[in-house]
């Protein structure tokens, strides 16, 4: 059976998405609640998510660049 070929860019442009919702996340969570320090216990869960979202895209980039 054949399979069909993942394009690249397509893959490149969801890690893409990933980078830019972590890092618009973060610049939201600051705007609205007035705090940039994620390493304080009181926003650890924004801290989490930005990281898993801000790693998974660059490595995602990384991986699928041309």
């Amino acid at each position: 059976m054949a399979e069909v070929a993942f394009p690249r860019k397509v893959a490149f442009a969801f890690y893409a998405l990933l980078f830019l919702g972590g890092v618009i996340f973060y610049l939201a969570w600051g705007f609205a609640y007035g705090s940039w320090n994620l390493l304080a216990t009181d926003w650890i869960g924004v801290y989490a998510v930005t990281v898993v979202l801000v790693g998974f895209g660059i490595v995602g980039m990384l991986l699928y660049r041309d």
